[in-house]
Parts: structure tokens; C-alpha cells; sequence
């Protein structure tokens, strides 16, 4: 396995990866609800409740999520409700409609709801490990037998993605098919498996999918396939609705900007005193709205549409 440095974005190849399709999937009920709940209060509900937003990255988001939820009612007081969207453009127009006050977003997610009117200020990235610093893998797979060595080997193939909005899943892999020659609308079969779980297990049955792309935090939970090739990637926001009041805001920016795990236990919540949250949290590490400017950047080098506003 080795490791991919991210090339010098300078003279890549433009080539429109053609992300629209995303679009007509999200969810009616996040656009639709849009008008009907709306409050001039600066909150999606109401000024008891977070809504706290996550997009559907595996089977387990919910309870991975559950004991940080805990800890946002801890610091504010106030009740937080769980909406997972059905992809992750539902996501974004639920962002732009004002209908999530705290959201676990992807990077390029992010930068997408902003385009599109967004407003968002990034508070922190979850780490792992101690020591760590945000970021993680966007990992090009193969199945476990397979002879596949390179992404070159992709062409003519069929390709598991994640969703078009998916960082990871998507966008960065899209950028390296083009560094490797390969137009990712045209010269493979593309598959958009909705959650990176899935994409592991699609190209680990090597039938609807005979290689793919997924999150390293996944693919390790895998035997099926292997990895032969990897690109970092920078680390999911925490973010907040920019619309909240000044107090409620203050709280969540003082409690999630440098948190621990064992912060999250001395404040009461239980529940993050478990092998599972464990796996998926140690720490937060502040980031800001410019370090996400590596993904405009490979916005503009791919053309995708998704990233216009």
C-alpha cells in the first residue's frame, strides 16, 4: 500500500464530472418543511431544541453520534433531536432552509451548502487518536484477490463511489482517476453505493462493483477488500447555524472547540464511556473556514458541479 501525497493543483485536466444527479435526490421533506417551520428565532425549531445534522455515512451514524448529542444538551440545556437525511444533498438543503442548528458534515459537503447559501461557521474536526491531527483517508480498493494494483487499473471498470457530495467518497476520488488519466463520468461505470459501508461491501462482493472508493475508518472493518491507494483528506466540520444567538453559539464553540472524551464522561455523559465511541472519538482540534480552501481548490481542478453555488 502506499501513500498518495496530493499533487500540486496546477495544470490538472478540467473535465466536468457531472454531479447534478445528486440534486433530484434529496429529500422532499427536508425542502418541503422548509416554510411550514421556519421561526424568526434564529434556531430550526425552536429555542429548546438542536437540531443536530449528520450525513448517512454508515449503518452505525446514529449511535456513533449519540453521546456527543448528549453532551450539546449538557453544555446548552437544551434538548437535541437527531435527523439523519436520507443522502447527502438532503442534507445541504436542509443546511440552506435554516432547518439544523448543529451538523457533522463532510468537508466537501460543507463547502457545497455554503455555495449554495449556506450558513455555516465551522467550530471543529473529530480526531481518533491522541496525538492525531484532523484529516483522514479517501482509500481506492480492491477486492481482496484481486491482481488490481494501481487506479489506473480502474479504467473501464465498475466504480464504487459513496454520493456525489461525499468528500471521500467522491470528490477526491474523482480528482485522482483524472490524475490518472481517467475521465470519471465516461471511461468507468460509475455506482453510488450511499454510504461508505456499503461501497466497502459492494466491491468486497466484486459484482455490482469490481473496485471503489470508501473512507479508511470502513475499509479497516473489512477482510473482503484491500487497499491500493490513499489520498488524506481534510477532516469533517462540526459546524453550527451562523443564525443562532450570540449565547447559544458561545456555548457550543467553548464545548466542542478542544473537547476530549474523558471531557465528554466528567460531564455526565455515560454513554461515551464505551468501546464504540471510543473507536469514532478521542478528541476535537479547532479548524476554521480557510481549511477547507484544498477542497475549493479541487473543486476548480475537477469543474464539478456540485461545488458551484
Amino acid at each position: 500500500m502506499k501513500l498518495r501525497a496530493l499533487p500540486v493543483l496546477a495544470g490538472a485536466a478540467i473535465l466536468a464530472l457531472g454531479l447534478a444527479a445528486c440534486s433530484g435526490s434529496a429529500d422532499a421533506t427536508d425542502a418541503s418543511s422548509a416554510d411550514a417551520s421556519s421561526t424568526t428565532s434564529g434556531f430550526a425549531v425552536d429555542e429548546n431544541t438542536l437540531v443536530f445534522g449528520v450525513v448517512p455515512d454508515s449503518v452505525d451514524t446514529e449511535t456513533n453520534y449519540q453521546p456527543l448529542m448528549d453532551y450539546i444538551a449538557e453544555i446548552t440545556g437544551k434538548s437535541v433531536e437527531y435527523h439523519e437525511s436520507t443522502d447527502y444533498a438532503a442534507l445541504i438543503e436542509a443546511s440552506v432552509a435554516g432547518k439544523v442548528d448543529v451538523a457533522s458534515f463532510s468537508g466537501f459537503t460543507y463547502v457545497t451548502a455554503t455555495n449554495n447559501g449556506a450558513k455555516l461557521t465551522p467550530i471543529s474536526s473529530i480526531v481518533t487518536e491522541e496525538g492525531q491531527e484532523p484529516g483522514y483517508y479517501s482509500q481506492a480498493i480492491v477486492p481482496a484477490e484481486s491482481d488490481i494494483s494501481s487506479i489506473e487499473d480502474f479504467k473501464g471498470k465498475k466504480v464504487c463511489f459513496v454520493d456525489p457530495s461525499s468528500t471521500s467518497g467522491y470528490l477526491f476520488p474523482s480528482y485522482n482517476l483524472l490524475e490518472a488519466g481517467i475521465d470519471p463520468k465516461t471511461d468507468i461505470t460509475p455506482v453510488f453505493a450511499g454510504k461508505h459501508d456499503v461501497s466497502v461491501q459492494k466491491v468486497g462482493e466484486g459484482v455490482e462493483c469490481e473496485v471503489g472508493f470508501a473512507e479508511d475508518s470502513e475499509v479497516e472493518k473489512s477482510d473482503a477488500v484491500k487497499v491500493i491507494d490513499e489520498t488524506m483528506v481534510p477532516g469533517a466540520p462540526l459546524v453550527y447555524a451562523s443564525a443562532l444567538p450570540d449565547d447559544v453559539a458561545k456555548e457550543l464553540v467553548d464545548g466542542l472547540s478542544e473537547v476530549t472524551i474523558d471531557d465528554i464522561i466528567a460531564a455526565g455523559v455515560d454513554s461515551a464511556d464505551s468501546d464504540s465511541f471510543r473507536s469514532v472519538f478521542f478528541a476535537t482540534k479547532p479548524v476554521d473556514d480557510a481549511y477547507y480552501d484544498l477542497i475549493r481548490d479541487i473543486c476548480k481542478e475537477t469543474d464539478a458541479e456540485q461545488c458551484q453555488g
